[in-house]
């Protein structure tokens, strides 16, 4: 399928995020892509990671080879546990895989600095806006004149009662330790089934049979703790929907009980974990019933009701769906199965039949949420949104049945969520529909929040509460964009009225139960770890400004961005500068003073191989060195007066040079221009080793890398025949030592595509090679080389100017 897809010159991936699990089919193909066709790939993403750096390392490792030298390396890792570490990991420190190790954030910033553009909303509020003196609004002004003012998120609770003490409260009788413990409590043997291996039966199974116990055994402990936070994230979510995913569980649990009674094979269903997680999945993995004949006739309430249905669904299977499923003998499992399947059904039917009776009219929730729709907006733009998507059609229909007009639902299954943006919101997205069809009330999963424009509205529900926080700044970003006419973005979110503590209290049951089985769940469960997320949550009940903003005033934008904003608020303050610094002759040097106290940059020194810590009152004299590359590149160096590199970090180095104006110039030390030698050197250096990748050809899906074996193996077969030109073979050579061009990679891959023979491939590089278009080096002939602009001394010594 590769091959047959068209080769573009440049990939850009919008919402790479969800491009973070690097076991998903998705993923792979993106991957598989960009490694053979080798194009040109830009990222997008507000939130480009959740709670782990793993996302990044995911991301990155779809264009970057894991080993690759990267010219840093992971300078606070080593400072903590020393080289040792990485060797025993075999690891070199140089490499993507070497910070894949870290959990330090500047290792992380210090990493992405190669690859991040970014800007945050509170610096583009700060650096590039104006005041409007009218409203005290800031705006940013477009080329057209046209305005777009930054409404404010104002974080609104709606809080619904929940009285223990009154029998008929579904949602107090739901939040009881009378429910959260006998979930907590579940074996789950369905989603830990290599556990229950049978090791009697080794030499009595298929090929197949091996297969499928092999991957049970690698999913386990991780399918596990996605299931328990599941059914707790519903039990949050909706009482309705947690009874519904009850009644499944226990359906597919007497399915397998039934298969194991019967001696029949059991059916294994998906053990991707996508399936479990609700930030790429909004439907209940177990809601596979959805559909067949008969499974609304009764209501299940006891174990009989139970197994008499799993037998019919159990043959339903076998005749009409036998695909969907692994299938694989029972006995090769233990009895313990058996045991602990009959075990969670029983715990779940009690549950079920002491809470299973769910009636609308008594959700305090949903009524709280008809109140808000009717009265306190009861003409505008609603926007619901909630993390599952029988929530989203359960309230869907509640609305519609309480005679509210324009409600709709939309959801992962949903054919084209867009369509239901475009009838929602028509301004924005210019795409105007009749009142007939135009919707108020939108009622989505997270499907909808990202990459869709809803700013006709301004209002947000959220429902139920994501166990991120990034989530619920992403939803309120679907109507804080440009084109937002209103003041405020209302963003409501559900908590009980009493306080927040029964939601803390029942996710502290999955967290103790998930560290008692040592269960995995995915890195945005992110209400478990730390006080600063259960912090949000308070801050999100009381209704704290700022609370959904998303990001910290003046926080961290990329080096280049920095450092242009410095340049900007030096020519604002002194405009003169604008032509006396430019006006500077290259090599220039100064000095200042330096306090070895201290200037906020950690005190480590990390060269390619080796790490040297310093203790943090001996921050070093020395070197500031800016060179631009050949490439154009600019790049800076901090060498101590041993001729030591301090740091790689060009975040520190930068902010080491800074000036106040009124901060003294000293003269140059006797060694100055030594260090200013050493530091070009060290750049270059690096630099050499990061852009030029001789002796490696990448990605052996990659074009460089078919197009030099094809080539090479058609000339062993040639050797001393017609074809084997002098031409030929300094430009396989040519090929092995550097980048292919971007024409180059164009036409080799069309060649690859077509299937071309070996000899139209090499009379292709062949003409490349004499036009000097075929690799980077041989083309770029009017490249310069590197320039030093400036150097700055950092001296302990108060000498005059």
């Amino acid at each position: 399928l590769i091959d047959e897809r068209r080769h573009y010159g440049l990939v850009i991936v919008d919402e790479s995020h969800n491009l973070r699990n690097r076991e998903g089919q998705r993923y792979r193909y993106v991957r598989e892509y960009i490694e053979t066709v080798e194009p040109k790939v830009i990222l997008l993403s507000a939130t480009p990671y959740n709670k782990t750096y793993q996302d990044l390392a995911s991301q990155l490792r779809l264009f970057v080879d894991p080993e690759q030298d990267l010219g840093i390396a992971p300078e606070a890792l080593i400072r903590e546990k020393g080289l040792m570490f990485l060797n025993e990991k075999e690891c070199r420190p140089r490499t993507l895989h070497a910070f894949e190790f870290s959990e330090h954030a500047d290792d992380w910033r210090e990493l992405m600095r190669l690859y991040l553009l970014r800007r945050t909303r509170s610096f583009i509020k700060s650096r590039h806006t104006k005041r409007d003196p009218e409203n005290n609004r800031d705006y940013l002004l477009f080329a057209d004149g046209t305005r777009s003012y930054f409404p404010v998120r104002r974080p609104r609770t709606l809080a619904f009662r929940t009285d223990s003490s009154d029998r008929t409260d579904l949602y107090a009788q739901l939040y009881s330790d009378a429910v959260a413990k006998p979930i907590a409590g579940l074996a789950l043997p369905r989603y830990g089934l290599g556990v229950y291996e049978n090791p009697k039966t080794t030499a009595e199974r298929t090929p197949q049979e091996r297969e499928i116990l092999q991957n049970l055994s690698r999913g386990g402990k991780r399918l596990m703790g996605f299931c328990r936070v599941g059914l707790f994230k519903r039990l949050e979510s909706s009482g309705n929907v947690f009874i519904q995913s009850l009644e499944r569980h226990i359906l597919r649990n007497a399915i397998f009980l039934h298969a194991i009674e019967n001696n029949l094979p059991l059916p294994i269903g998906s053990q991707d974990v996508e399936m479990l997680d609700a930030r790429s999945n909004d439907a209940d993995e177990d809601n596979e019933f959805e559909g067949m004949p008969g499974r609304a006739a009764r209501e299940l309430r006891t174990s009989a009701d139970f197994q008499q249905r799993a037998a019919e669904v159990y043959d339903w299977y076998r005749r009409h769906a036998e695909g969907r499923f692994q299938w694989i003998a029972s006995h090769h499992f233990t009895q313990e199965l058996a045991r602990d399947l009959q075990g969670d059904a029983d715990t779940l039917v009690r549950v079920l039949q002491k809470h299973g009776q769910w009636d609308p009219a008594r959700d305090n929730k949903l009524s709280l949420l008809k109140q808000l729709l009717t009265r306190e907006h009861g003409s505008e733009k609603v926007l619901i949104f909630t993390q599952f998507a029988d929530t989203a059609r359960y309230l869907a229909s509640e609305l519609q049945k309480a005679g509210m007009e324009g409600v709709a639902a939309v959801t992962g299954d949903t054919d084209n969520p867009t369509a239901y943006a475009y009838r929602f919101s028509p301004s924005s997205n210019n795409r105007p529909v009749g009142l007939a069809n135009e919707l108020r009330v939108l009622v989505a999963t997270d499907v909808l929040s990202e990459g869709q424009n809803l700013q006709d509205a301004h209002i947000i529900v959220n429902y139920d509460l994501p166990w991120a926080i990034i989530r619920l700044i992403q939803r309120a970003g679907r109507v804080d964009r440009i084109g937002q006419k209103h003041d405020e973005i209302l963003c409501y979110s559900f908590l009980p009225a009493d306080g927040v503590e029964k939601i803390i209290r029942l996710r502290e049951r999955v967290k103790n139960r998930l560290n008692a089985n040592a269960e995995v769940v995915g890195s945005d469960e992110a209400f478990f770890e730390d006080q600063e997320s259960l912090q949000t949550l308070d801050d999100l009940y009381h209704e704290k400004e700022g609370v959904l903003d998303g990001d910290e005033e003046g926080g961290e934008v990329d080096l280049a961005s920095e450092a242009y904003q410095i340049w900007k608020d030096a020519i604002d303050a002194d405009p003169a500068l604008e032509k006396i610094v430019p006006a500077l002759p290259d090599v220039v040097y100064s000095a200042r003073p330096w306090n070895q106290s201290g200037t906020g940059v950690p005190p480590v020194k990390t060269t390619a191989e080796t790490a040297v810590p310093r203790s943090a009152s001996d921050l070093p004299e020395g070197v500031v060195v800016f060179l631009q590359t050949a490439e154009g590149n600019c790049a800076l160096a901090w060498m101590d007066n041993a001729g030591r590199s301090v740091t790689e970090s060009q975040h520190r180095i930068m902010r080491a040079a800074r000036c106040a104006p009124e901060t003294p110039a000293l003269p140059r030390a006797d060694n100055h221009h030594d260090l200013t030698a050493r530091g070009v050197k060290l750049i270059i250096e690096e630099n050499r080793t990061i852009h030029n990748t001789a002796g490696t050809l990448g990605s052996r899906h990659g074009i460089r890398y078919r197009v030099y074996e094809a080539l090479r193996q058609h000339l062993e077969h040639v050797r001393g025949e017609l074809f084997d030109t002098e031409a030929l073979r300094k430009a396989l050579q040519l090929i092995y030592e550097n980048p292919l061009t971007e024409k180059a990679k164009t036409v080799l891959g069309q060649h690859l595509k077509i299937k071309s023979s070996p000899q139209s491939l090499g009379t292709a590089v062949q003409a490349l090679y004499e036009e000097n278009e075929l690799c980077l080096d041989k083309h770029r002939t009017s490249r310069t080389s590197a320039q030093l602009i400036c150097s700055l001394g950092l001296r302990t010594e108060k000498e005059g100017a």
